[in-house]
């Protein structure tokens, strides 16, 4: 069977299957799904994401997590089978960090079967695998709680080991706590708080302080705090109307986002950028990224919606 009839015959193939829907009247058009579907069933096209090939999508919904507007979901419908050759035909184009992104991924939601064939295609195409986190089938059980194959590798456990001990007997200094107001969730905040008037502004993922040892002096120190997540927390269109709110009731002299480098936490940006726009005001923003082994990126992106 020639490859243009191996293709047709997947797609009169058709069968029932779980696959993502895009609710094309929430989608904004912002992109954040498209790097975390390495399989390249996403583009964004007339300013909308649109899942361009069934054949594609293995409807597992990792980019739901990125989508900040929820307008991506799962559902069961007619479709043609995924095909793992196709993509990795595909993929494997991409050159090295899209190979690893789509083993990981496969890795992260237990799709074991198809981790088999993505390996089996690198080697018979003498494709180099790149590193990546490997599952270890011959030691754990795919449905163990311990297994990679659980999670999105946003949230997939790992370790955290320093080359050297940070521990001592000896007392140490206590540092002071920069905070300067109180609350600091913003589901909690009043936009009419007074703390805000000519405020330089600290806008973080709540697992920034616990990620960054530098949080408070680096960070904090004489900046109004306001911390949420972007994946966890559902409100997400009443933050934007509400981070909008105390743009437009205060004079803001700056903004630092600080969030961790899982896809999913770049959502902060994103409220930020939207609240921005729905104020009509003007203010600089510098952008930090925390790795999850404590690291910072990203330090001098600075931008001025």
């Amino acid at each position: 069977m020639t490859e243009m009839m191996r293709r047709k015959f997947l797609m009169s193939d058709i069968m029932k299957r779980k696959i993502i829907s895009i609710n094309e009247d929430k989608c904004t058009g912002c992109g954040q799904c498209i790097p975390d579907c390495p399989e390249g069933a996403l583009q964004i096209i007339e300013k909308k994401a649109r899942l361009v090939s069934d054949l594609f999508c293995d409807g597992l919904g990792a980019c739901i997590g990125n989508c900040p507007v929820e307008a991506i979901s799962v559902i069961e419908r007619e479709a043609a089978p995924y095909d793992e050759k196709t993509v990795m035909e595909n993929i494997s184009r991409q050159g090295e960090q899209v190979i690893k992104a789509h083993l990981e991924h496969l890795i992260g939601h237990g799709q074991k079967s198809l981790y088999n064939e993505a390996i089996k295609y690198l080697n018979e195409n003498n494709i180099v695998i790149p590193d990546h986190n490997a599952p270890l089938y011959n030691t754990k059980p795919v449905h163990s709680s311990n297994s990679l194959f659980n999670t999105c590798p946003g949230s997939s456990a790992r370790n955290i080991t320093w080359k050297t001990s940070t521990f001592t007997s000896q007392p140490l200094e206590k540092s002071e706590s920069e905070l300067r107001q109180w609350p600091i969730q913003l589901r909690l905040l009043n936009p009419e708080a007074s703390y805000f008037d000519d405020a330089d502004l600290l806008i973080s993922a709540d697992c920034v302080p616990f990620s960054y040892a530098g949080f408070h002096n680096e960070f904090l120190m004489n900046r109004i705090v306001i911390i949420f997540c972007p994946k966890l927390d559902s409100d997400i269109d009443d933050y934007i109307t509400k981070m909008a709110a105390i743009f437009k009731q205060h004079t803001i002299k700056s903004i630092m986002v600080v969030h961790m480098e899982v896809p999913c936490c770049n959502g902060v940006r994103y409220v930020v950028d939207q609240a921005l726009e729905q104020s009509g005001k003007k203010i600089q923003v510098t952008e930090k990224t925390i790795t999850i082994d404590g690291g910072v990126t990203n330090q001098s992106i600075d931008s001025l919606p």
